[in-house]
């Protein structure tokens, strides 16, 4: 098979019970992608497995150009003809989590509890869009970098905003909730506790459970309590295990409750455990909650912050340090993330700024680079968010547009106290 649609094939990946997948590159976007063939006789049949077949292939067509998040794989194009019905998808040609499954591959923890952190921030915003995963694994969890990753296959998804019976026996019986099970109505909870399995996984290289048939394994899933991840490997913390007995708990009521939770529990214990050296630089996971906390990125979507953490360049910074100097040329702008810096001209002290607050960003507001008209330094140990104009002009349109309106809003903010002064003095 040369073509399926306009795609040019290039190889097989792999297949399925019910599909094909093909590495496939698209001439008019001039990317590659990966497209999903379903097999056609499954879903001409009449029997309940076309008709589950057809309801998978539906759902997940249904999504293209809908999830449109850093870590959720994209559904560009869905086509259903009298030949061939198929999904063009975004391709991430790291693999799938199954691999570091296993004692001998396993991840270093502090990579583990980054990709958890990504996974929560995506499936909290398809659970915002009204969508519950259902089939969380690792096998649908695809690396796209050292510890960016990719959810894919929302083939089994629950969609709040559609009138959609539920469907009982979707999913992967070891990464089920006790209330898929047990046929129960599901909610986000049960993708929290089917990640908190493939957390455990991931540290443990095992299953919490393990059976020789599936009826074995929801017996133990209903009604057994798993010992921590650290009873197989020693050197995960107390907090990690924590976090994953929480996220498996059996009753919702002591489950976590939502996924902004489950995440700030993920960025706490890594920020406390000190996991990461720190010659290794800030973890994506802190430098998300530290934006995601400040005024200044407050209507910036998720999406947009992660755009920022790519543009942007962290360094922890000692008192005394100038920063910008009176009369250079400015080419980037600076977010205090923690710590004091202070703003004089010609020796004479402007303002002392604190954590949110920007600086030298009419470097950026000029167009031109204009030269810096006043010196900046570091009062105390500081944590500096360094943006170039460059990297910012290059960035989407709405992660742009985001920086004007903070900007904006800064500058009014300004000119207000300004005005203040001047008419108490």
């Amino acid at each position: 098979m040369e073509l399926i649609g306009k795609y040019e094939v290039k190889r097989k990946l792999g297949d399925g019970a019910t599909s094909e997948v093909y590495l496939c590159h698209d001439p008019f976007a001039n990317r590659d992608v990966a497209v999903k063939v379903v097999y056609e006789e499954r879903l001409k049949n009449s029997g309940n497995a076309a008709k589950l077949s057809r309801k998978l292939f539906v759902t997940e067509a249904s999504l293209a150009g809908k999830l449109q998040h850093p870590h959720i794989a994209q559904i560009y194009d869905a086509v259903v003809d009298a030949t061939m019905s198929y999904i063009v998808m975004e391709y991430v040609p790291g693999g799938t989590l199954e691999p570091f499954c296993s004692k001998d591959k396993l991840l270093p923890i502090d990579k583990i509890v980054e990709i958890i952190f990504k996974c929560t921030r995506a499936l909290g915003f398809a659970n915002r869009m009204g969508i519950t995963h259902r089939d969380i694994k690792p096998a649908n969890i695809l690396l796209s970098g050292v510890t960016d990753i990719k959810i894919s296959d929302f083939g089994a998804a629950l969609m709040a905003t559609a009138e959609q019976t539920q469907v009982s026996g979707i999913g992967s019986p070891a990464y089920m909730s006790p209330q898929q099970i047990r046929d129960q109505p599901l909610n986000h909870q049960t993708d929290i506790y089917s990640l908190g399995v493939v957390m455990y996984q991931l540290l443990a290289g095992t299953l919490p459970f393990t059976a020789t048939n599936n009826f074995s394994m929801m017996y133990q899933i209903a009604n057994v309590e798993p010992a921590p991840p650290s009873s197989h490997r020693e050197k995960v913390p107390p907090r990690v295990d924590d976090i994953v007995k929480k996220a498996m708990q059996k009753e919702l009521e002591r489950r976590y409750q939502n996924w902004e939770a489950f995440s700030f529990d993920l960025a706490e214990a890594f920020r406390n455990e000190h996991m990461a050296s720190r010659g290794q630089g800030v973890a994506d996971s802190e430098k998300f909650s530290t934006l995601r906390a400040m005024a200044f990125f407050s209507d910036f979507s998720d999406a947009e912050l992660w755009e920022v953490l790519r543009i942007s360049r962290w360094e922890d910074v000692s008192a005394g340090l100038v920063i910008m100097e009176d009369g250079e040329r400015g080419d980037f702008f600076c977010i205090l993330a923690s710590g004091e810096v202070k703003v004089t001209k010609r020796k004479k002290l402007i303002n002392v700024l604190a954590p949110g607050e920007c600086f030298g960003e009419m470097a950026y507001l000029s167009k031109s680079g204009s030269e810096r008209t006043a010196e900046v330094s570091v009062v105390s140990p500081s944590r500096i968010i360094k943006i170039r104009t460059e990297d910012l002009e290059r960035a989407s349109d709405i992660c742009r547009h985001r920086f004007d309106r903070a900007f904006m809003a800064i500058l009014v903010e300004r000119l207000t106290l300004a005005n203040t002064r001047l008419t108490a003095a």
